[in-house]
C-alpha cells in the first residue's frame, strides 16, 4: 500500500504541477493555479499520514516505510527548485516572460550553482533522517527498527556522494573553450524566476 501511494504522490504531483501552470497561464487563472500548487505539499502530508497509521497498526517497519521518508525529503529539498524551474519555462512560453537564464557551465559560478543544489540534497536527507527517527521512536523497543536506521545511513550517502560530485566544480573548476564569451559576464541565478503580475504580463500598446 505504501508503494502505491508513493507512485500516487508522485504522478500527483506532476498533475497538479502540470494543471497550476495550464491555469495560470493558459487559463489566465493566476490565483487558481497558485492553489493548484499550493495543494502539492499535502501529497507529502498524505503519505506521512498512512505511514504512520501502517506503523501503528502493527506493520514492521521495512524498506517501504524508509522509502516513504526519503520521498517526502526530496520533496522537501528539491520539490521547490523544480517548480521555480518550470514555472520560468510556462512563463517565457505561454506568458511572454524573458526566456529564464541558464545555469553557469564553467569557473567558480558552476561551482556555486553546485552548491545550491547540493544543499537541497542536504536537506532532504535531514528532512528524511528525522522522520525516520521519528518512525523508530514511535516504533518503540517491541518493534525491528534496524532497517529504519539503515536508511537514515542511505539517505547521508546519497548526500555524501552528491557533495564529492559538487566539491569537484570547485576543485578542478571546468574553463570554458577558448573564445567562449559568456563565462566572462556573471550569470544570474538559474533559480531566480521574476514575479509576474496578475494575469501575465502586459503588452506595451504604444510600442509600433
Amino acid at each position: 500500500m505504501i508503494v502505491t501511494l508513493i507512485v500516487v504522490c508522485e504522478v500527483g504531483f506532476w498533475v497538479l504541477l502540470a494543471a497550476g501552470l495550464a491555469a495560470r497561464y493558459l487559463l489566465k487563472m493566476p490565483r487558481t493555479g497558485l492553489a493548484l500548487l499550493l495543494c502539492e505539499p499535502l501529497l507529502e502530508v498524505l503519505l506521512l499520514v498512512v505511514t504512520a497509521i501502517d506503523l501503528k497498526n502493527g506493520a514492521d517497519p521495512s524498506w517501504k516505510h524508509g522509502l516513504a521518508a526519503l520521498y517526502i525529503g526530496y520533496t522537501v529539498g528539491h520539490g521547490h527548485r523544480t517548480v521555480k524551474w518550470l514555472d520560468g519555462h510556462a512563463a517565457h512560453r505561454f506568458g511572454g516572460a524573458p526566456p529564464p537564464p541558464k545555469p553557469p557551465r564553467y569557473g567558480m559560478a558552476r561551482a556555486r550553482h553546485e552548491g545550491k543544489v547540493w544543499l537541497g540534497s542536504v536537506t532532504a536527507a535531514a528532512v528524511a533522517s528525522g522522520l525516520l527517527l521519528l518512525a523508530a521512536l514511535y516504533v518503540g523497543d517491541d518493534g525491528n527498527t534496524d532497517g529504519l536506521y539503515g536508511w537514515i545511513f542511505v539517505a547521508w550517502r546519497a548526500a555524501g556522494i552528491h557533495g564529492l560530485i559538487a566539491l569537484s566544480y570547485a576543485i578542478w573548476p571546468k574553463k570554458a573553450p577558448a573564445g567562449d564569451r559568456s563565462s566572462a559576464v556573471p550569470a544570474r541565478d538559474p533559480e531566480h524566476v521574476p514575479d509576474l503580475p496578475v494575469g501575465g504580463p502586459r503588452k506595451n500598446e504604444e510600442q509600433v
